[in-house]
C-alpha cells in the first residue's frame, strides 16, 4: 500500500509541473543564451550544469520509469548533506542528514550502449562541493561544460515512437539549414 501513495504522490507532482506548468509554479532552467531563432527550433549557448545521473539497462520506456524513481529518490531526500559541526577541541564531526533538492528541468534521457543514461539538473545554487551525496550507489554526479544545443520543444505523449518521429523531424530541419 505504501508503494501505491508513493506513486500516487509522484504522479500529482508530475501532473502539477505538467498541467499547472509555469503558470503556478517557477522551475529552474538550466541559464542560456539563444544564439539564433528559426521558425522551428533554436540554438542556445549553455552555461555549465550539474546533473545527477544514472544507467538503466533497459529499453527506452522502462528506462525513464526505473531511472525516474531513482533519482526522483535522491532530490527527495535520499541523500546525504554534510554539515561539519563546531566542537571545543580539534576534532570535527559530521552529520549525516537528507536534503530535499528543488526540482528542476529539463530531465534528459541519452542512449547508452546498453540501456539509457537518465540526468535530472540541479539548481544552481549547488556547486559540486555543496551537492548532497547521494545514498544509492546508482547516482552519479557530473559537471557537464558549456555547450552550444539545437533545441526543439513539442508537446503530446511521451513514447519511443513519438521521439524518433519528432528526431527525425528536427534532424531533417537541421540539415535543411545546413546545422
Amino acid at each position: 500500500m505504501k508503494f501505491f501513495r508513493k506513486r500516487k504522490k509522484i504522479f500529482l507532482l508530475l501532473f502539477s509541473l505538467f498541467v499547472i506548468g509555469d503558470h503556478a509554479l517557477a522551475i529552474e532552467e538550466p541559464e542560456y543564451r539563444v544564439e539564433s531563432k528559426s521558425s522551428d527550433y533554436e540554438i542556445r549557448l549553455y552555461s555549465p550544469i550539474l546533473v545527477a545521473e544514472t544507467a538503466i539497462q533497459s529499453d527506452f520506456e522502462e528506462s525513464g520509469n526505473k531511472a525516474f524513481r531513482i533519482l526522483a529518490d535522491y532530490i527527495f531526500g535520499n541523500n546525504r548533506s554534510k554539515a561539519t559541526l563546531a566542537q571545543k577541541t580539534t576534532i570535527a564531526k559530521q552529520q549525516s542528514t537528507s536534503e530535499k533538492i528543488a526540482m528542476t528541468a529539463p530531465v534528459n534521457q541519452i542512449s547508452a550502449t546498453e540501456g539509457y543514461l537518465v540526468q535530472f539538473t540541479m539548481p544552481k545554487q549547488y556547486s559540486l562541493e555543496t551537492l548532497p551525496e547521494p545514498k544509492d550507489d546508482r547516482v552519479k554526479i557530473r559537471q557537464i561544460p558549456a555547450r552550444k544545443i539545437a533545441v526543439y520543444t513539442y508537446s503530446g505523449s511521451w513514447s519511443e515512437q513519438r521521439f524518433k518521429e519528432k528526431l527525425e523531424t528536427f534532424q531533417a530541419e537541421l540539415k535543411k539549414d545546413g546545422i
